[in-house]
């Protein structure tokens, strides 16, 4: 076999890996892939020209502008393209609204703007690997309807991508497998268990999970959403828990990715707001317990309640009185809560917010 012959089958290998790195939440492995794995079976190539060849490919479709939209350009036709007018056109919306939030913190995603589109693939998913490629499954839509919560998925993946997650937890594992190899071992051995492995580690995602809260609070998307949306994969997940068993599974646990959103935003408020079992205490005070809403549970609708109330002390709209406009009880410019039939009303909340606020 020709250097020419066996470098194409180590690409063919990477388009492969590259297509298969998960972030938070990460597609089946394509039959594509796997063949693609399969073809480089029994090349035979030194550790240093293996790492080299290997490291070449992710910084090509990690940096390369080419490279990155060749890459973009597989996963399309890998995980076919929904172009459901509504879904796109909401997807571009939020896709902006991060931008500028993330673009208030690191200015290098201007640097490197991100590719992005829906997929057709039917299961609770959305992910970004090389090259700040990002995809939302169709089936993720089936899940979350409310668009505070998929801008909140969608922020933890841009954190990965703007911690250049996917090419780091890809060369870790390279590395680990192409050192432990002896010189004359199989690199299509070593690139299968590449694929089938995950890359991305647990400190990763906690770390995404804490920059997905600081760019939803530099975007007008309720904070509260960030915990919100894990109570509801932990409400969903009771009746369909199929849906969500690999995402569970090389993740931290939905209850401790909520709790942790809802630290910081007690944080954010100043320590003034707390979520007791859904009911929302202000200075250690009751204020509320929110009541179910239409698909939201009682505990899912009292984070995002949680959410206007810390956006409002963080904001310094508590020094306005609170006061109730229509159904909605606002304080100052911020509201805190649209109530229904089932919770008490506007005017009732904002007397009581007014004495213990």
């Amino acid at each position: 076999m020709n250097n020419k012959t066996l470098k194409r089958k180590i690409l063919t290998g990477l388009t492969a890996l590259c297509l298969s790195l998960p972030l938070a939440y990460v597609p089946s492995a394509a039959p594509a892939a796997e063949a693609s794995t399969a073809s480089i079976i029994g090349a035979v190539i030194s550790g240093a020209v293996a790492h080299s060849q290997l490291d070449s490919t992710i910084r090509k479709y990690n940096n390369d502008p080419q490279g990155r939209q060749q890459l973009f350009q597989q996963m399309k036709a890998q995980y076919g393209v929904n172009e459901d007018p509504y879904l796109n056109a909401q997807l571009d919306r939020i896709m902006q609204n991060l931008t500028a939030g993330i673009g208030a913190v690191d200015s290098s995603i201007y640097d490197k703007p991100y590719n992005y589109f829906i997929n057709n693939q039917g299961s609770f998913n959305a992910f970004c690997t090389l090259g700040h490629n990002l995809s939302v499954n169709t089936g993720l839509y089936k899940m979350l309807t409310n668009e505070d919560e998929i801008a909140v998925v969608l922020g933890h993946e841009m954190g990965h991508g703007q911690k250049d997650h996917p090419a780091k937890g890809a060369r870790q594992s390279l590395n680990m497998q192409i050192l432990g190899a002896a010189t004359g071992s199989q690199l299509g051995v070593i690139m299968a268990n590449v694929v089938n492995n995950r890359h991305i580690t647990k400190p990763m995602e906690r770390e995404a999970d804490k920059l997905a809260f600081d760019y939803i609070t530099h975007t007008n998307y309720n904070p509260g959403a960030c915990a919100a949306v894990w109570q509801r994969v932990m409400d969903k997940s009771k009746s369909r828990p199929s849906d969500f068993q690999q995402f569970m599974s090389d993740h931290p646990a939905n209850d401790d990715r909520r709790d942790t959103y809802a630290k910081l935003l007690n944080q954010y408020s100043g320590g003034h707001v707390t979520n007791k079992d859904g009911t929302i205490k202000i200075n250690t005070k009751d204020f509320c317990t929110p009541a179910a809403h239409g698909d939201m549970s009682a505990k899912e609708r009292a984070y995002f309640v949680m959410g206007n109330l810390a956006a409002a002390y963080h904001n310094g709209h508590n020094k306005a009185n609170a006061y109730a406009d229509g159904n909605t009880v606002m304080m100052g410019q911020q509201p805190i809560i649209t109530c229904n039939s089932s919770d008490e009303s506007a005017s009732v909340l904002a007397d009581r917010l007014n004495k213990i606020k």
